[in-house]
């Protein structure tokens, strides 16, 4: 198995948080999707280095008006997040309070499902349109889906045992689901005697439904099937099935992720049991009652803001590596000492263009901000699926036509000032070089914010500052 060339690279540098070289057993973390500062012992990973038998102190510092919601947590090394990750080194958090945005789940009994992706325990089962191999360092599956776990309950092929979920018959339940897989997109349906069920979504990605402009109270759609690309989150109730059910399941189905794609097959996650005792209470918590209204909003009216610039970015890959890039630049696979591939002003509002030039499908995440999904393939989306996210999926491009793309909104008005990354969160393909650098300076002082590349501070200097 060769090495993979960009650990050569991983090195924090004079500065640097932590150690300042990596190891093949270095860790760091990433608080995804919180909107948190990108400085030492918070939420930085450009520099952040922590080797074996060392002690590293995190003190991260959630703004007030951080949205109630389900966010998590997980090593980010470039070059070993997917070996991380798919060794289970993952876990939720949750931002209290989302009683009070959305009443509809007060008191509900709510369950906290961590799904998690692992290496096959029997290799070879389920198909793949095309066999890989490994090239330029690149370690990928190579046949079948990989293993599945909910809660650290393991779902192996070929069988698919499922896991057990026990309720009473026709409970109402506020299920909170994070894919914290590397690899694996799932798509979510409720399937009761073979019918699918409806899920009534009351958060995405950490941010209740409807809560950020208005009154700040959320509101919730009913869909039968959600799209979960790896790291995105979904909060939802459930009905139970009736005692008459026989066969109730939480499934996901086959997901087409292009000619080069991951194998994601149809497989479940658990069946529903239901008796009139229901779940054991330390199977479940319930949500506290309503305590007030709902704190600032974190980002308000972010539809209906005055964008100040705008960009586009595409994916691309060749038979070594995989790249983000700015339109108008050459590709080139990510480096921890990279300069910023974007400067830009805290307080600036931009519309960004996500394309996918490559035959498989792509998941854009950005840290430590949040952005609006306007619109798909040039086609702005109707307001009920314009949600605030901070991971989406750009489907794979076919060979012909123009490339499938996303736009963006993104929200650069929060504290966040700094370094911090942007990338494919298929981890396989970040550390293979599918990410990049963005520089957010601090708003100049009585002069209007625009997106224009102002004069970098010397990261020598920035990550100085950074540590005292």
């Amino acid at each position: 198995m060769p090495a993979m060339p960009e650990m050569d690279m991983a090195k924090a540098g004079e500065g640097g948080c932590g150690a300042l070289n990596m190891t093949d057993a270095s860790v760091n973390m990433h608080f995804h999707g919180t909107n948190t500062p990108p400085t030492c012992h918070e939420d930085e990973v450009i520099h952040t280095i922590v080797n074996s038998n060392e002690t590293f102190r995190y003190e991260l510092h959630i703004p007030k008006n951080e949205p109630p919601g389900l966010y998590w947590y997980h090593p980010h090394i470039h070059g070993i997040s997917n070996t991380a990750v798919q060794g289970g080194a993952t876990g939720a958090i949750v931002v209290e309070g989302i009683e009070n945005v959305n009443p509809a789940v007060a008191g509900m009994a709510q369950r906290i499902l961590v799904v998690r992706d692992t290496l096959p325990r029997n290799p070879g089962h389920g198909p793949r349109k095309r066999p890989r191999i490994a090239q330029g360092g690149r370690i990928v599956q190579k046949e079948g889906g990989w293993d599945l776990l909910v809660n650290y309950i393991p779902i192996g092929g070929p069988a698919y045992v499922p896991a057990v979920l026990e309720m009473k018959p026709g409970e109402k339940q506020f299920w909170r689901v994070a894919n914290t897989s590397a690899i694996t997109m799932l798509d979510l349906n409720l399937i009761y005697d073979g019918k699918q069920q409806p899920l009534e979504i009351i958060g995405l990605d950490g941010v209740p439904l409807g809560s950020q402009s208005g009154t700040g109270q959320g509101k919730s759609i009913t869909r039968t099937s959600i799209l979960m690309p790896p790291a995105s989150r979904a909060e939802f109730i459930v009905t139970g099935p009736s005692s008459e059910v026989k066969n109730a399941v939480l499934m996901t189905r086959t997901v087409d992720t292009g000619p080069a794609g991951d194998s994601d097959p149809q497989r479940p996650l658990f069946t529903i049991k239901t008796s009139s005792a229901g779940a054991k209470p330390s199977d479940f918590t319930r949500v506290p009652a309503v305590s007030g209204p709902p704190l600032g909003k974190r980002f308000a009216d972010l539809a209906d803001a005055k964008p100040t610039g705008a960009r586009k970015l595409f994916f691309s890959e060749d038979d070594n590596y995989l790249y983000i890039t700015v339109d108008g630049k050459t590709p080139k696979p990510y480096a921890m000492d990279d300069p910023p591939a974007i400067v830009t002003r805290q307080g600036a509002v931009e519309d960004w263009v996500i394309e996918n030039r490559s035959d498989e499908v792509h998941e854009f995440h950005i840290h430590q901000i949040h952005f609006l999904l306007k619109a798909r393939n040039g086609t702005a989306l109707p307001p009920h699926d314009q949600q605030i996210l901070d991971t989406v999926n750009v489907p794979y491009w076919t060979g012909t036509g123009p490339y499938p793309n996303v736009t963006l909104r993104m929200d650069f008005r929060g504290p966040d000032v700094g370094d911090f990354v942007y990338h494919c969160h298929i981890l396989d393909h970040e550390d293979n070089g599918m990410m990049a650098i963005i520089r957010v300076l601090p708003a100049e002082q009585g002069a209007a914010t625009t997106s224009k590349e102002p004069a970098a501070v010397e990261p020598k200097q920035r990550l100085a500052e950074q540590k005292k």
